[in-house]
């Protein structure tokens, strides 16, 4: 490595074709922080070069130096300016320089010899700073609907270069349209340190859907990310456009209860006064919006207004209407009837609405109104009716009790299981509950429930003779009785044996009868065949007619045989 004097440098300026300039690079630094300026791009060799020099373009006069560097040798700093204590070099000829500041932005050169080549590299710098901040000042206290109104400036504090600042409703970015929309941006420089600062001002016309809208300002650095203010929002002023009537009440709602009417209006600030027309009545409020009407009733149902009271044409309205449900039945309560009387049912309903109408009879459904004429005992029961019109519902109900005196339907007899008793049966209808009884005695005494006006009453008892029994019924309204005859149990089973021995005899005489026949028959046929042919050898005739005989007397026989074995 061969250490180059002054001297030399100026002989090889001189007779080497001294400079090879590149094209102009540019670095972008940040304010305030070290600023790294590449000398022919990083591409150099550290054992290919003999010298590498640093100085700057002052603008008027000679360049300034800055630093050299030959061979092996540590980097000399030349400059007795502002840069003595801010700059150094890298490893690869670069130019460190240190706290970077707007009076940095100059062009740079490095001069390198390598060989017998010497050339430049000049590298123009750029300092930016983005805002110290964004923010937005100087708010409108409140928006008025369709005017221009100053919402607010923003402003970017000490930015290189001058911020450029965008307007945002919402996210979505303001486009000036030079009438609802208009901003105006400032720029001034710090004389000393020739930062700048952006002010914007935006004039906006406000509308209702405005209420609750996030304003804010971005602004989109050189370098770094985009800044964007902290948002805001406006009270937005209108008038009175629409006002509403609002009612408020028990669903359904029925007489007795309080209904509650009030008035809503989309101004802002909304108005505090109002006037209640009720059903020609009219009722001014003071800093309230409501009016409740207490107890109710039908009379109440009609139309209601609210209106304003510094500007009447504006009004709502809304129907109120009280439900109500009223049902009477005549007769009703506990009712008791004589059986085969009429009983007329009279169901008077007043409703405020459509209505639905069912009945039930001791708890089971009925498919319409009853309807009694000639009233029985089956017709007694608890009735209960039930009037429905929406969510409201009315009943109603009666005990209906049919009376009279007890009669037997029926009295009847049958024979035991064993065949050794006899069973009665007395069925009876009357009200109250019959009293039965019995003109003997008995076991196994059985009552049915008492039902509808209906009872059975059974009796088994032995009879030893024969006897008439009778049943007899009675209540507070009357008496009934009925006889019926039965055999004693002996008597009836003697009978059944002799009707059965006859049976017997009867049929063994009929058979044996049939028997004896059919011998007969069949003798008499036999000798008959006997005497047939016994001529028919003498005179030597055909059997045809004896064939034909013999033929209808087997018939004969046949049927004797078939009657005989029946």
């Amino acid at each position: 490595m061969h250490l180059l004097s002054a001297s030399c440098v100026c002989a090889l300026l001189i007779t080497v074709l001294l400079r090879q300039v590149s094209g102009l690079q540019t670095v972008i630094g940040e304010y305030g922080e070290t600023l790294e300026i590449p000398c022919n791009n990083g591409a150099m060799k550290a054992e290919d070069v003999l010298l590498a020099k640093w100085k700057y373009d002052k603008g008027e006069g000679p360049p300034g130096d800055l630093l050299v560097k030959t061979g092996n040798n540590a980097a000399t700093i030349s400059a007795t300016d502002e840069y003595k204590n801010r700059i150094s070099m890298a490893a690869n000829f670069s130019l460190l320089l240190s706290s970077a500041t707007l009076t940095d932005q100059h062009t740079f050169t490095c001069m390198v010899v390598a060989g017998a080549d010497i050339t430049e590299h000049p590298v123009n710098v750029v300092i930016y700073k983005k805002p110290e901040s964004l923010e937005i000042s100087e708010t409108a206290k409140e928006l008025e609907i369709g005017k221009l109104t100053e919402l607010g400036t923003c402003v970017a504090k000490d930015a290189n270069p001058a911020a450029n600042i965008t307007w945002l409703k919402n996210n979505v970015a303001l486009v000036a349209d030079g009438k609802g929309i208009s901003i105006e941006a400032s720029v001034q420089e710090d004389p000393v340190t020739g930062l700048s600062t952006t002010s914007s001002i935006l004039k906006y016309s406000a509308e209702k859907e405005d209420t609750d809208a996030q304003f804010t300002c971005s602004t989109q650095p050189t370098v770094g990310t985009e800044l964007v203010s902290s948002p805001t929002t406006f009270t937005i002023t209108y008038s009175t456009e629409n006002i509403v009537l609002q009612v408020t009440a028990q669903d359904p709602l029925v007489e007795g209860d309080n209904v509650t009417l009030k008035c809503v209006a989309d101004g802002n600030p909304p108005p505090t006064s109002f006037n209640f027309h009720l059903k020609g009545e009219m009722v001014r409020v003071e800093n309230a919006d409501t009016y409740t009407i207490t107890n109710v009733s039908r009379e109440t149902t009609g139309e209601y207004k609210c209106s304003l009271v510094d500007n009447p044409t504006l009004e709502a309205t809304e129907d109120v209407t009280v439900n109500y449900l009223d049902i009477n039945l005549s007769p009703s309560g506990n009712i008791v009837k004589s059986a085969g009387d009429d009983m007329e049912l009279n169901l008077q309903i007043d409703a405020s609405g459509d209505y639905k109408v069912s009945w039930t009879k001791d708890n089971v459904k009925l498919e319409k109104q009853p309807k009694f004429a000639k009233l029985i005992y089956a017709d007694a029961g608890r009735y209960e009716c039930e009037v429905t019109m929406g969510l409201l519902s009315q009943k109603a109900l009666f005990d209906l009790t049919v009376e009279g005196a007890p009669i037997i339907k029926q009295l009847s007899k049958m024979a035991s299981k064993d065949a050794n008793h006899k069973v009665l049966m007395c069925e009876v209808e009357g009200s109250p509950k019959p009293a039965v009884s019995w003109s003997i005695n008995g076991t196994s005494l059985e009552e049915s429930p008492f039902i509808n006006g209906k009872i059975r009453h059974k009796i088994t008892f032995r009879p030893a003779v024969n006897l008439t029994v009778s049943c007899m019924v009675s209540n507070e309204f009357g008496a009934d009785s009925k006889s019926i005859h039965v055999a004693s149990v002996n008597v009836e089973v003697e009978m059944d044996k002799q009707d059965d021995n006859d049976q017997t005899k009867l049929v063994v005489g009929v058979v044996v009868g049939l028997i004896v026949a059919t011998l007969v028959i069949g003798l008499a046929y036999w000798v008959y065949m006997k005497k047939s042919k016994q001529g028919s050898w003498k005179t030597g005739e055909k059997e045809n007619g004896s064939s034909e005989e013999e033929k209808k007397l087997e018939e004969k026989v046949e049927e004797n045989s078939q009657k005989a074995e029946v």
